[in-house]
């Protein structure tokens, strides 16, 4: 029986008449409702005529996580009086349950995604709701972007509504709107229980969370807030931590509250996911929660939250190849989100663990996945989809070239994608296989040398990261999973049941993420597993260790992280990047990874490792032990022999080597090299030395300094002699000398002066000006050749004051351009005065030179008019005695 007073209740109602007429018109819409008004729940079944209005639809409704997908299909088969699989029914990976009856079915993003990708027109699908679209999860906008093409292309009668109590809205409408112009955007009003917000930031300053490191101190505070809280209000305490470590700190530190603790996060069991969704037996309760319970969840009971203010997001650093997760501060938005979850039933508070001043300072959304993310399954799906460079994608933030070129490198390197950037038939394949395409690799190669089960299994263990508890070697964490009996091991096998069925069959996947179209059912995973385990042990190397396996597939998979061992606990990986186990570093002492029997491997399969901030090498924390056979059958992409002449250590060395990537993995003496290779090796060892290593005399620094003037003061043909560009040209004016060095000794024997010669435009004549324009040294009145120093922004001439007597005029340079700074010396050679007009200083400065020197050098001439005057070098006797 259909729940109409609970149905009744819900704010969104008096939402659906106008929801209604835009999709009845222009086909899409942007729903904005406030957490708790019945977005998730009341407008799946009112599009679908569910609720005895409106006519018979098929609604498919996409959430971001497979914990709300369930959670959303569970209360709406409840609010209708029937049980999931029957008219409201759900697909996650792993996991299907609907049938012919289906009208309404929740699906994650993923799964939507593989849909598409089969049956591009959706067939049978009459509304697509893209729920919690704020949270700007890759998949989602990929989605979005694929079924916009649809309804252009083949569909436009497809409804689609975007749905999220906070998001871009505006942005979002001109997104759906196309153009036609913006879709319209639908509001509901709130919920009507006030939440109240108290802030309460830590009594202590707190370092700032970076990478997977939060600082202790804010968890150990959280945990006093909660208790806090638990003092001070009444209900359910709903805690928000940033990963599944820190609710287990937290946790601990809670033991002995009078409240039951449970966890609530991805990798939790489905059960205790179920029991915390379907609320307390009067026995109060804290819920420690990661963003999962963010969005489109009521945790029942719950009207209090404490907000760490943490979430963490995925990170690619493009530069080494690693992609992992890193805590952030949380959004505004998501904020707002996690509090509203104390207002679902009745009246409620928040407690924001930082400073109300901090809160206008966090970013208003969190940050678009596909700017940060590794975009290697976004660059497969949109080469399957057709569209390679996504240009022709209507997406709300386009993909960063940088990131999007490196995935296609990817992609080429393991046969997805062609040279024009097309899904080969092997790419197809992966990307119908619902893991990462390194993963999909892994497993499509594995399988022919392990077997299909073997590989699947290694494969799962990848796709979903292992407890800690597991340790740090992939193979025993294998052997674990194995014969474990927690949540994970369940989640691990049934995955890869999952793989084995994909691995073995050459066409689309069933399971998980297959579409039965608007009725049928996939089978189930035991039963794809058993199917396929009849060929699981084939393959050329189905008899070997798990070991040799486990370090396999993760080649496969990962080959730019094969890793050749360098010193105790450190390696090198073929990408070029350090890697150390976790605890191997200096002063580590015996920590995490002492004891790994990946401390004594030659050779590693890196499978999980990221880069602690302001570290040099990246940290392991899941590898298998492999040979190097091994490696160079995994990476044989990177393998490479060739002869290299380089500048090492102060000298040309000459080898040919054997590369895996970065690794050398042998090298012999070259006996005759190419000399063009030999001076190139000698260019480069003068660019890591600097010019400085050359023989710079007085004269040579002078030279340099008169060209530089000239070709800033007159340009062509006087040559640029910066440093920058005299490494540049290094062949023009040192070739002769080049080709004679081979050590740094060689270098330092070059006169920079002479074979900076060669760079006057002596071909255009020019050069025969070089002194005129630029002149070394200027004749003064005196009859003294005083050099020019041309060093600085302006040529200076330092001379005595009693050399320039008689002299009108400050001398010009560079065919009278540019005036000479004049720096007028006492007869001590100290500075008495600067001028660049010597007419001027004679007229208005001398009088106060002549005043104050004098009388300190009364045996040299201070006459009253030094226009009319005899100059000398020379005392006033000197001068009177000819």
């Amino acid at each position: 029986m259909i729940a109409r007073d609970a149905l009744a209740q819900l704010p969104v109602r008096t939402a659906l008449p106008a929801l209604r007429e835009a999709l009845d018109g222009a086909g899409t819409a942007v729903l904005c409702a406030p957490p708790g008004t019945g977005k998730t729940t009341l407008v799946p079944l009112e599009l679908a005529g569910l609720t005895g209005a409106g006519p018979r639809r098929r609604v498919l409704v996409a959430e971001p996580r497979r914990i709300a997908a369930r959670a959303a299909a569970r209360r709406m088969a409840w609010l209708l009086g029937g049980k999931t699989g029957e008219q409201v029914g759900f697909t996650v990976r792993g996991e299907r349950r609907a049938g012919p009856r289906t009208a309404v079915e929740v699906v994650t993003t993923g799964v939507l995604l593989q849909r598409l990708q089969r049956d591009p027109e959706l067939a049978g699908v009459d509304v697509v709701v893209l729920d919690e679209c704020h949270e700007r999860h890759l998949d989602a906008d990929t989605c979005a972007a694929f079924l916009l093409d649809v309804r252009e292309t083949l569909r436009p009668e497809l409804r689609l509504v975007a749905a999220s109590a906070t998001t871009d809205a505006q942005g979002w409408a001109r997104l759906l709107g196309g153009s036609d112009g913006a879709a319209q955007v639908v509001e509901a009003a709130g919920v009507s229980h006030p939440v109240d917000v108290v802030w309460a930031p830590p009594e202590r300053p707190v370092r700032p969370a970076h990478g997977l490191r939060v600082d202790p101190a804010l968890l150990t505070h959280v945990a006093g807030v909660v208790r806090r809280a638990l003092r001070e209000r009444s209900g359910d305490v709903l805690c928000f931590l940033p990963g599944v470590g820190e609710i287990g700190r937290v946790a601990g530190e809670l033991a002995g509250v009078d409240a039951e603790v449970l966890q609530v996060h991805g990798r939790a069991p489905a059960e205790v996911q179920d029991a915390v969704l379907a609320g307390g037996d009067g026995v109060r309760r804290v819920v420690l929660a990661t963003s999962v319970a963010e969005s489109s969840l009521t945790v029942p009971g719950v009207r209090v939250v404490v907000d760490s203010g943490l979430a963490r997001v995925p990170r690619m650093d493009h530069a080494r190849g690693l992609s992992a997760l890193t805590t952030v501060r949380a959004s505004r938005a998501a904020a707002r989100q996690r509090a509203g979850r104390a207002g679902r039933e009745a009246p409620g508070v928040v407690y924001r663990c930082w400073a109300e001043g901090e809160d206008a300072r966090l970013p208003a959304f969190p940050e678009p996945e596909i700017k940060v993310a590794d975009l290697t399954a976004f660059a497969l799906q949109t080469a399957c989809w057709g569209d390679p460079s996504a240009s022709g994608l209507a997406l709300l933030d386009p993909p960063p070239a940088g990131a999007l070129a490196a995935a296609r490198e990817v992609l080429t390197a393991i046969g997805a994608v062609d040279g024009d950037g097309r899904a080969t038939p092997r790419g197809a394949r992966m990307a119908r296989m619902g893991v990462h395409p390194r993963l999909a690799r892994a497993l499509l190669d594995g399988a022919a040398e392990v077997g299909v089960k073997r590989a699947a299994e290694v494969v799962a263990l990848l796709s979903e990261e292992p407890p800690r508890a597991y340790g740090d070697d992939l193979a025993a964490a294998w052997r674990t999973a194995r014969r474990g009996g927690d949540g994970y091991a369940a989640r691990w096998r049934q995955e890869a049941r999952r793989l084995a069925s994909v691995g073995a069959e050459p066409g689309v996947a069933r399971g998980s993420g297959g579409s039965a179209g608007a009725g049928g059912s996939a089978e189930s995973g035991a039963a794809v597993g058993a199917r396929a385990s009849a060929g699981a042990d084939a393959g050329a190397n189905a008899g070997a260790s798990d070991d040799v396996v486990a370090g396999l597939v993760a080649a496969l998979a990962f080959p730019e992280r094969v890793a050749r061992a360098r010193g105790v606990g450190g390696y090198l990986m073929a990408s070029g990047t350090g890697a150390e186990l976790a605890g191997a570093g200096p002063g580590a002492g015996a920590r995490a990874g002492d004891g790994s029997r990946l401390r004594d491997a030659g050779w590693l399969a890196v499978a999980v490792a990221d880069r602690p901030v302001a570290s040099v090498s990246a940290r392991v924390r899941l590898a298998a032990v492999i040979d190097e056979e091994t490696a160079r059958a995994a990476a044989r992409a990177l393998y490479s022999s060739g002869e290299e002449v380089g500048w090492s250590e102060g000298e040309v060395v000459a080898r040919t080597v054997t590369r895996l990537g970065a690794i050398e993995l042998s090298s012999r003496p070259l006996g005759a090299p190419d000399p063009e290779l030999l001076r190139d090796a000698v260019v480069s060892g003068l660019r890591q030395e600097g010019l400085g290593l050359l023989r710079w005399s007085p004269a040579a620094q002078a030279l340099r300094q008169r060209m530089a003037f000239l070709h800033r003061e007159v340009g062509a043909p006087w040559p640029d002699v910066s440093d920058a560009a005299l490494l540049e040209r290094a062949w023009d004016w040192l070739g002769i000398e080049l080709g004679r060095a081979r050590r740094r000794a060689d270098l330092e024997r070059i006169d920079a002066g002479q074979a900076l010669n060669r760079l006057l435009p002596w071909a255009t004549g020019d050069a025969a000006r070089f002194d005129a324009l630029a002149p070394e040294r200027i004749e003064v009145p005196s009859g003294s050749r005083i050099r020019v120093d041309y060093g600085g922004e302006q040529p200076v001439l330092a001379v005595k004051l009693q050399e320039l007597f008689g002299w009108h005029e400050s001398p010009r340079v560079a065919d009278g351009r540019v005036p000479v700074l004049v720096h007028l010396l006492s007869p001590a050679g100290r500075p008495a005065a600067v001028t660049a007009d010597l007419a001027s200083f004679w007229r208005d400065g001398y009088r106060s030179v002549r005043a104050e020197l004098r009388g300190r050098y009364p045996k040299h001439p201070w006459p009253e008019d030094p226009t009319t005057a005899e100059p000398t070098r020379h005392t006033s006797a000197r001068l009177k005695r000819g």
